[in-house]
């Protein structure tokens, strides 16, 4: 990791596709993530796999399935065809 992390960086599953959320909290054993429709969830620092660009990357296969679930939701509320 070449940063560290901070309240307010955008959290993805993987670089390159889109935010699931944003951080909300930093403490040493886990950080707090933000997600649209579904609220905040606790996960730990072994679930990152990389911090670069105002970017947290997390690791899919160590987040809790009910954060997994909510990443598929969070943008359901968006309005397709003001998408741009």
């Amino acid at each position: 990791m070449t940063e560290n992390i901070q309240e307010g960086f955008m959290a993805f599953i993987a670089d390159g596709q889109e935010g699931i959320g944003s951080v909300r909290e930093v403490n040493n054993t886990s950080i707090i993530v933000y997600v649209e429709n579904a609220g905040e969830f606790v996960v730990p620092r072994s679930a990152v796999q990389d911090v670069h660009s105002d970017k947290v990357i997390l690791r899919p296969d160590r987040l809790d399935r009910r954060l997994l679930i909510a990443v598929g939701h969070a943008h359901d509320s968006e309005d397709p065809d003001l998408a741009g």
